[in-house]
């Protein structure tokens, strides 16, 4: 592609491509395309100029080739293409939007007085309908002060102040659906499946493969814990499903040969494989957008008591109405107050605030599934968190392996990574990865695997039985023992290390301690919500008493529970919550679903287990923990602006009736005044909570168009392996 620089710092490089146009589909192309380029930081493409602003450290001459490189036609960019982004919905409605001002500005300027009058009766049409409508029905809503007010202008022949109405009333629906068709676009792009690879089963063997490659007919095996990248049809095994994603269903459902999956749900128990019925990209997962749009069961309790609120105080603002004209027989004084209501900003700032907190929120990579999750994380008052993978790293190393009963330790590192490989959790990626930086490989030896959740997994291989897991799975489930002689071998590994123990027939074989640094964030993050009204921060860990205890003093939380199983971390929080705390609860593995379950609301780290993302109420992404403040602050900061909107809404336009009632404010004044703070209050309610600085504290925001660079904070020091 060809481009010219037209401007350039060390940190950043403004070109501008040689198109005569580019659209909206192309602009996305270009910006994933640059975005997997290591060297870049940020960037941004702007169709509308057919300019790309690009932010990086250090590269420039990579980053440039890779731009000169770049072409639409090429198959592997065409394979970019993403599913879901927000550019097409602003670029609609920023022209929808431009429209409807030009359309006011020309009507206002040019139009002829009879013109202008036939224009508004044709626009006042769907109101007036919408009014008789909630008449018939006896439903006395907002909608019936809106055509009330516009029927009595036109009947008054005062048609500016009708005309104002309307476009004042337009201009609030079309803002209103735009920020919440974003907060839909963003939710979707959040919730896409992300999958690179997957195990393909063919005659001989299960091989990891692309995504990509996979075509329609081929076979994919889905384990336990895993997310089905493809709809298809069962044609061997049995699992249960979670597929509330499209469904909404709480429970699973099991599915067996002949039975059809669809992507994007998840397997809680057992395995299956599945004949794939589209390729990449065609799936039926899409539709997790048409259900968020019709799910009316995630608003918060404050949207609810506002839309509430709104339909009852119509009635009052009829009957004040009426009661004026009967104390002072003046219409203009009726029609004053009538123009006035409560209804119109609260129905409209209050759900705006909250979509546009979720519209924030994303920004910051963190995903909420609905109002009422940030109202609880408002509330909460207690903070549980899983250890492993949460307040440390998610990709935890072998630091050694221990081999007893004269086994070798590469043999059994070898033996562990066949077996971990399949299942996705922190440590079985870091087994896998310890095997693979010493060139073992581990053919597919071992019969049908067992994973059996926050205990280990169990298998066969050249006819004996092999177990790897929790010293409790293997010594007292499994009622292994230590090697005759070991014992004090084994009384001396470190403490320091979490261990994973193997187990050949009945007789510990190896433990491969894993280390598994803090993440440097931690301890601040604590310190940080305990600043922001938290009371009590919990820590939920299987290991041993002793490690959890060392690790609870460094980060900083209040209480510490070690060597608990999934039900019990669910059992801590079920307490907590029955003594009257408002419990958040974050985790990333399987092991955590319980818990997040039975929290007020559960917060799922983006790279852990499929199924936790899917129970989960919010996600945030893996890089750092800074992310559960950001989403403290937006939360507390939404009730704040809530609260406010309420204040501002009845003081104000309380106000407004009040001069109209006495005369000193006529209708199309009135009708002006309320409308313009209704968009107002709208508009305000859509800014962004945070500001730049504030938000800068913690974490570095999304780019934005035109926005300057922020600082990074809190980045960790590695990234996980992709589960497969």
């Amino acid at each position: 592609m060809k481009f010219q620089i037209v401007h350039e710092t060390s940190a950043r490089i403004r070109v501008q491509l040689s198109l005569p146009r580019m659209t909206v589909e192309q602009a996305d192309l270009l910006e994933t395309y640059l975005q997997m380029v290591q060297e870049i930081q940020r960037v941004a493409v702007h169709e509308r100029t057919c300019c790309v602003i690009i932010h990086f450290a250090a590269g420039r001459a990579k980053i440039l080739d890779a731009l000169s490189r770049f072409s639409f036609s090429s198959p592997q960019v065409q394979k970019l293409t993403p599913a879901h982004t927000g550019r097409a919905v602003n670029r609609a409605y920023q022209e929808k939007l431009f429209r409807m001002l030009l359309g006011k500005g020309i009507s206002t300027l040019f139009f002829p007085v009879p013109l202008r009058i036939a224009y508004t009766v044709i626009k006042a049409i769907p109101y007036l309908y919408r009014a008789v409508r909630c008449l018939l029905r006896g439903q006395l809503h907002v909608e019936l002060l809106d055509g009330i007010s516009i029927f009595v202008s036109l009947l008054r022949g005062d048609f500016g102040t009708a005309g104002s109405v309307l476009f004042l009333l337009g201009l609030g629906e079309l803002l209103e659906e735009w920020t919440h068709k974003r907060s839909i676009e963003n939710l979707a792009s959040s919730m896409s499946l992300h999958i690179d690879r997957v195990w393909r089963k063919t005659a001989e063997r299960e091989e990891c493969v692309p995504l990509s490659q996979i075509q329609p007919g081929d076979c994919v095996a889905v384990h336990m814990g895993s997310v089905i990248p493809l709809d298809g049809t069962v044609v061997e095994g049995e699992a249960a499903v979670n597929q509330a994603s499209l469904t909404g269903e709480p429970l699973p459902v099991m599915k067996r040969p002949g039975s059809t999956v669809y992507a994007g749900t998840v397997v809680e128990e057992g395995s299956c494989v599945l004949r794939a019925a589209e390729g990449c990209g065609k799936s039926r997962y899409d539709q997790i957008v048409a259900m968020i749009e019709q799910s009316e069961k995630l608003k918060s309790v404050v949207e609810n008591r506002a839309a509430s609120l709104a339909d009852k105080l119509v009635p009052y603002t009829l009957a004040g109405s009426v009661l004026v004209y009967l104390c002072t027989r003046n219409a203009a004084r009726a029609l004053s107050v009538l123009m006035v209501d409560f209804s119109c900003a609260l129905k409209l700032s209050i759900p705006l605030a909250v979509l546009a907190a979720m519209r924030e929120a994303g920004l910051y990579h963190i995903t909420v599934k609905g109002g009422k999750f940030l109202e609880a994380v408002a509330q909460a008052d207690t903070v549980f968190f899983d250890k492993t993978g949460t307040l440390t790293h998610a990709c935890p190393t072998v630091a050694q392996v221990i081999p007893f009963g004269g086994h070798e330790a590469s043999e059994m590192l070898r033996l562990a990574a066949c077996l971990e490989e399949h299942f996705p959790h922190s440590m079985a990626n870091a087994v896998v990865q310890a095997a693979r930086k010493q060139h073992l490989t581990h053919e597919e030896m071992h019969a049908k695997v067992e994973y059996i959740v926050a205990h280990g997994i169990t298998s066969t291989v050249q006819g004996e039985r092999v177990r790897i897991g929790s010293a409790h799975f293997i010594f007292e489930d499994e009622a292994c023992r230590i090697p005759s002689g070991e014992t004090e071998k084994f009384d001396a590994l470190s403490p320091v290390y979490s261990h994973l123990y193997l187990a050949i027939g009945d007789e510990l074989a190896a433990v491969l301690c894993i280390h598994d640094p803090l993440r440097a964030e931690a301890a601040d993050v604590i310190r940080a919500l305990h600043e922001l009204g938290v009371q009590q921060t919990v820590m939920l860990t299987g290991d041993s008493a002793h490690t959890a205890a060392a690790i609870a003093a460094e980060v900083g939380v209040q209480a510490y529970h070690a060597e608990v199983l999934p039900e019990e971390k669910a059992h801590f929080v079920e307490q907590a919550r029955a003594q009257g705390h408002t419990v958040l609860m974050l985790g990333d593995g399987v092991n955590d679903t319980p818990a997040l379950s039975a929290a007020d609301v559960g917060v799922a780290i983006r790279d852990g287990a499929p199924l936790t993302q899917e129970i989960a109420d919010i996600t945030i992404a893996a890089d750092s923990l800074y992310e559960l403040v950001i989403l403290r602050e937006i939360a507390e900061k939404l009730m704040l602006r809530i609260q406010r909107n309420y204040r501002f809404v009845i003081g104000f336009n309380g106000t407004l009736i009040v001069l109209g009632a006495l005369g000193i404010l006529p209708p199309a004044a009135a009708s002006l005044l309320h409308n313009l703070s209704t968009l107002g209050a709208s508009l305000h309610s859509m800014t962004n909570l945070l500001g730049r600085r504030e938000a800068a504290r913690w974490k570095e925001p999304s780019p934005q168009a035109g926005d300057p660079p922020l600082p990074a904070f809190g980045q960790g020091p590695c990234k996980k392996q992709p589960d497969v």
